[in-house]
């Protein structure tokens, strides 16, 4: 199997240009950043280098086929014509989901349906079975059917990306591993300033800027749903390991996260410990009003309480008034960034953001405000 194949990587709302960045330092071919995804073309070999490497994608799908099915006999014949033996075996698990937008097959429960028999018409007429045993590993395909064009695909990260395999639990509202990285890349941090997080929380942010500042692969501490794939050789997933780790960088870096609650604190550093990132970022028990730092300049990535979840309004509403007054004592070398979602974050903060990104933080629509001190 030495064709080229098809990838697709969904992500977050607003950084799909972040993953196309990342795709294309990587070496794939074909990288074209769409609205909610990037596509890219690559090798059996790219299979785990993405999977291990990639910081800000949601998932590695392999796509498989595309077509227009804008009946249920056409995503029938299309999902039957591809060649699912060449990927899926006979004892393989083959469970079907997926979505459709703006199309006129719009019965997600339906449409999984259809494709299900159609992989068990075609699997069925190759391995000599009436029923398929699917007692083996787990080959998810996935299904999308946007604008009556439908694509199928095999999931190869199993687990979502932003699960690193570093963070056991959270403090309140989660900020995910890849918008976390999202947000660090964004502030074209690279481990020479100061890195600052006064609102560290679990300690997700410093700590990706720890894996950003060491070149560390996000993936070396978890598994995948590819790597029990028999067709593809389990010697990539070594040599994809192996050149990550060649490339780690090993410095000294000022990465640091505060935060008002002692148990996020102490959070924060079991998790870098998890991540292996202890020797680069420390964390302390810290007043965000009261942040400073006399470095001429650094960089401050931040995802402060919104007042939706954790904090009343008008809680929210004093908290980023002291912090805006707080980050104004910085010299004129910093640049400050912060996540909110709060529609009155500027006039609270004090200041007009220099410049302005929307990204999605789950289901909640937020901005991140940037300034340049």
């Amino acid at each position: 199997m030495d064709q080229t194949l098809q990838f697709v990587i969904p992500a977050l709302m607003g950084v799909e240009s972040t993953v196309a960045y990342e795709l294309k330092k990587l070496g794939l071919a074909g990288v074209i950043a769409e609205n909610g995804r990037v596509l890219c073309q690559g090798g059996l070999a790219d299979i785990p280098r993405i999977n291990l490497n990639l910081r800000t994608g949601a998932r590695l799908l392999l796509c498989l086929g595309s077509f227009q099915a804008k009946t249920f006999e056409e995503l029938f014949q299309g999902c039957a014509a591809l060649p699912w033996e060449d990927f899926i075996p006979r004892e393989g698990r083959f469970p079907v989901k997926g979505y459709t937008i703006s199309s006129q097959l719009h019965s997600v429960p339906a449409c999984q349906s259809i494709l299900k028999k159609a992989l068990c018409k075609r699997l069925g007429s190759v391995y000599g079975l009436e029923e398929l045993p699917e007692t083996g590993a787990l080959y998810q395909v996935q299904f999308s059917v946007l604008k009556d064009q439908a694509a199928l695909m095999l999931d190869t990260s199993g687990d979502s990306l932003y699960k690193r395999g570093y963070r056991a639990q959270n403090m309140g509202a989660p900020l995910r591993e890849t918008l976390a990285a999202a947000l660090v890349s964004l502030s074209r941090y690279k481990g020479r300033d100061p890195f600052c997080d006064p609102f560290c929380g679990s300690g997700t942010i410093p700590i990706e800027a720890a894996l950003i500042a060491k070149n560390r692969a996000p993936g070396l501490n978890r598994t995948f749903a590819a790597q029990k794939w028999r067709w593809l050789p389990s010697k990539l997933w070594m040599d994809a390991a192996e050149e990550a780790m060649d490339r780690e960088f090993h410095g000294a870096y000022d990465i640091w996260g505060g935060d008002i609650d002692p148990a996020a604190v102490a959070l924060s550093r079991h998790n870098a410990e998890l991540a292996g990132v202890e020797d680069a970022v420390r964390f302390q028990v810290a007043d965000a009003a009261r942040f400073h730092r006399e470095d001429p300049k650094g960089r401050v990535v931040t995802n402060p309480p919104y007042g939706e979840r954790l904090l009343e309004k008008k809680e929210a509403e004093k908290l980023y008034r002291a912090f805006g007054k707080a980050v104004r004592t910085l010299p004129g070398g910093w640049q400050v960034n912060v996540l909110s979602s709060h529609t009155e974050f500027e006039r609270t903060f004090g200041k007009i953001a220099d410049k302005k990104r929307k990204l999605y933080n789950g289901m909640i629509k937020c901005d991140l405000f940037m300034y340049g001190i």
